[in-house]
């Protein structure tokens, strides 16, 4: 898996490096993207030191150089899913173990926790971390981790990470950053004193709606080798195709971030200024609760803005429903845009009370904003509000 290049040093621009730090591979024909190692097994005695795909492939650990130098790690371990790798992580826990997570998650991984690890005795303590108070009460639940999302899954919370990372190590517990909303290229957690930085690459890593993936990102020989072994022992491994995918897609990940943000700063302009919105959520937004700290800790705001139009349930529904460039789909992260109306999709496993504690209401609505010409997508959205008579 390597060639006569392999000692060179590598090149400091993202942009770079999304492109180069996976060409680690020697070809027969002079192909400059590697093949597909499509094989379930492989015959002892090979040059890369593989047996059997589920214990690793070519494919796996291409991918995953490329993901640790653009999450400026020193490992990283792909898994089949973002759930994937989040399961990996809490697998490492026991019975009695505490976990402090901020209180707005994904809906999948407060399903993990409260209907999976918990019957094992893992207990979640949930906190609002953009409350200072929350940072002191980290110490009393004498957490073996500490687990927040930035920006936060749907209401676009920005976790400051540098300063709960502060607080989590000075009560000796790691910091789990899951960093799909932001991305590696807008944010590198690590840099910001995270001990894990993870991602679902299914969302912008691949970028293409056509592959699944997650990663885990370390700079500690420790939590990589642990990572290794759940992709092994609990069947976490990706497949080759999806991991040529990924790779693929990582290589325009820098393009593509700039269009996202670009477009979704616009659409979130217009949202606030144009609509009867009750409220729009979007890090860069002078408005946003905590853009200061978005704009110190993230190169951009992303593609994902969250509404509340103040509507009812049934016509929240039917403004969803009537959209012509954005499919009702989960996801997110893809060149085409997607809504998504997290009560009843991708937080419907979450408790009504805690859903409308952390503000997930029956009018919110994500917009995942793709790359397409924004003014369409704003005159989508025109339109199908005006059919609401709003």
């Amino acid at each position: 898996m390597s060639d006569s290049n392999a000692n060179a040093p590598i090149p400091e621009g993202f942009e770079t490096r999304a492109i180069h730090a996976g060409r680690d591979f020697v070809s027969d024909t002079g192909a400059v993207t590697p093949p597909i190692w499509l094989t379930s097994t492989f015959e002892y005695g090979n040059p890369g030191g593989f047996d059997y795909t589920r214990s690793g492939n070519p494919n796996f650990r291409l991918l995953e150089r490329a993901l640790a130098s653009m999450e400026s790690a020193a490992h990283a371990t792909v898994f089949a899913s973002g759930v994937s790798a989040i399961t990996a992580i809490v697998s490492t826990l026991k019975s009695g173990d505490v976990v402090v997570a901020e209180e707005n998650i994904y809906g999948c991984t407060y399903r993990l926790f409260a209907q999976v690890f918990a019957k094992f005795g893992v207990s979640i303590v949930y906190l609002d971390f953009t409350d200072p108070a929350a940072l002191d009460r980290i110490a009393e639940h004498q957490p073996v981790l500490v687990w927040i999302e930035s920006p936060t899954n749907p209401n676009l919370k920005v976790i400051d990470i540098a300063v709960v990372a502060e607080a989590a190590h000075a009560v000796g517990a790691p910091l789990v950053v899951d960093n799909t909303f932001a991305s590696s290229y807008l944010q590198r957690p690590l840099e910001l004193g995270a001990d894990l930085s993870l991602l679902s690459t299914t969302k912008y890593t691949n970028g293409h709606s056509d592959a699944l993936g997650g990663v885990v990102c370390s700079n500690d020989p420790e939590w990589q080798a642990k990572m290794v072994f759940a992709q092994k022992a609990l069947g976490l491994q990706p497949s080759p195709m999806d991991c040529w995918l990924t790779l693929r897609g990582l290589k325009t990940e820098a393009i593509r971030m700039e269009r996202h943000s670009a477009n979704a700063l616009q659409f979130s302009e217009f949202l606030e200024g144009e609509t009867n919105a009750v409220r729009v959520w979007y890090p860069f937004l002078p408005s946003h609760p905590q853009h200061e700290i978005a704009k110190r800790q993230m190169a951009g705001g992303s593609g994902i803005v969250t509404v509340d139009f103040g509507l009812s349930l049934e016509q929240t529904l039917r403004f969803v429903e009537s959209l012509r460039y954005f499919p009702k789909a989960e996801s997110l992260g893809g060149i085409e845009s997607l809504c998504c109306h997290p009560a009843s999709m991708t937080h419907a496993s979450v408790p009504k009370e805690q859903r409308e504690k952390v503000g997930i209401t029956d009018s919110l609505v994500r917009f995942s904003i793709g790359i397409e010409s924004v003014e369409d997508l704003i005159s989508d959205v025109r339109d199908a509000l005006a059919r609401l008579a709003l």
